[in-house]
């Protein structure tokens, strides 16, 4: 029954994020009515007038990284649950974003590796990072053969907080005012940077990404069977978690490059999604990637409105709405205590 859900809830959430982009384009430090907005939209970018160049300049781009990012942090946080067969994974939490930013910010601080690399030095490295850092994560939770949520969740904040020590040394070196800045961005997340010429490599990455893990959702299913049941399905587990644990870091990394760390899009959007359609990852996969674009555009539009004209960091946001989520998730988890990976 709930993979008979899935068209239904896939047609409400896209009517949902069309209507979060149409409130993304409208609201903000100067208000556009909504019928304004699509006859700006209707008409393309090269339409005159100031109303035209809000729309297609400024907040476009915010909208569609928006969308972009919340479906990709989704999508690996639903992955990574599987891989670790645990509910309580999420990009943030084990520490895949914050390594992310940290390699971004040695590239943007100290410029290492940006004259041979050249532009795509940061997303090389936010995806270096992310990748360090789940593998830490896993080879300190996983022991005997098992993962428990209290040694998953342990490892996590442990590599969180050396990680965050690394960014803040970076910090500290950093020479400049506009380099200090750029490091808050990191650290907390945010959209304003938005624009249209870094739009290509994260909607690539989301795509990519998400086509070849919803070919994969079949051995992702197998997973939740457990190693032997997997195994004895003929799932060479050790390579296909690998390979998968590579594919999601970088898709990770790429989307932490171009928004900085964004917590917990990842944990809640994909036990909602479960929710609704089941574990099932064919359906489970696109549910959660429009499911993570209507939050995330959501939290970024409340960013900018809740306290115009300043802006809240997109990061605090959800760290606002997802701390107590993880609480309710931790105290529950304690009842079924002992999950293996």
């Amino acid at each position: 029954m709930s993979r008979r859900r899935a068209p239904a809830v896939v047609l409400l959430l896209v009517a949902a994020l069309a209507a979060c982009a149409v409130a993304g384009l409208a609201l903000g430090p100067v208000r556009i009515p909504p019928g304004q907005v699509l006859d700006t939209v209707l008409d393309g970018p090269g339409r005159p007038g100031a109303f035209a160049s809000i729309v297609w300049d400024v907040r476009m781009p915010r909208v569609l990284l928006g969308a972009v990012v919340g479906a990709g942090l989704a999508v690996a946080g639903t992955v990574l649950q599987a891989l670790v067969r645990n509910q309580l994974a999420d990009p943030f939490l084990l520490g895949a974003s914050s390594g992310a930013s940290a390699g971004a910010v040695a590239v943007i601080v100290l410029g290492a590796g940006a004259g041979v690399l050249g532009g795509i030095g940061v997303p090389l490295a936010a995806f270096a990072g992310s990748m360090g850092a789940l593998v830490a994560v896993y080879a300190l939770a996983r022991r005997g053969g098992t993962m428990t949520t209290g040694r998953l969740i342990l490892a996590g904040v442990a590599v969180q907080y050396v990680l965050s020590a690394l960014t803040s040394l970076v910090l500290v070196l950093a020479a400049h005012p506009d380099q200090m800045r750029s490091v808050l961005f990191w650290t907390l997340g945010g959209l304003g940077g938005a624009r249209w010429d870094e739009l290509a490599l994260p909607a690539v990455a989301l795509l990519l990404g998400t086509g070849l893990l919803i070919a994969l959702a079949r051995p992702l299913d197998l997973l939740l069977a457990g190693e032997e049941g997997a195994r004895t399905l003929g799932l060479d587990t050790g390579r296909f978690r690998a390979a998968v644990f590579v594919l999601t870091s970088l898709v990770i990394g790429v989307l932490v490059a171009y928004s900085g760390a964004i917590g917990f899009v990842g944990l809640m959007v994909p036990h909602a999604a479960r929710m609704v359609v089941g574990a099932g990852h064919r359906a489970l996969l696109p549910v959660a990637a429009l499911g993570g674009a209507v939050f995330l555009s959501l939290a970024d539009l409340l960013a900018r409105t809740a306290a115009a004209p300043e802006e809240i960091p997109v990061g605090v946001v959800t760290a606002l709405v997802g701390g107590p989520f993880f609480l309710w998730m931790l105290r529950r988890s304690t009842r079924t205590e002992g999950v293996a990976g």
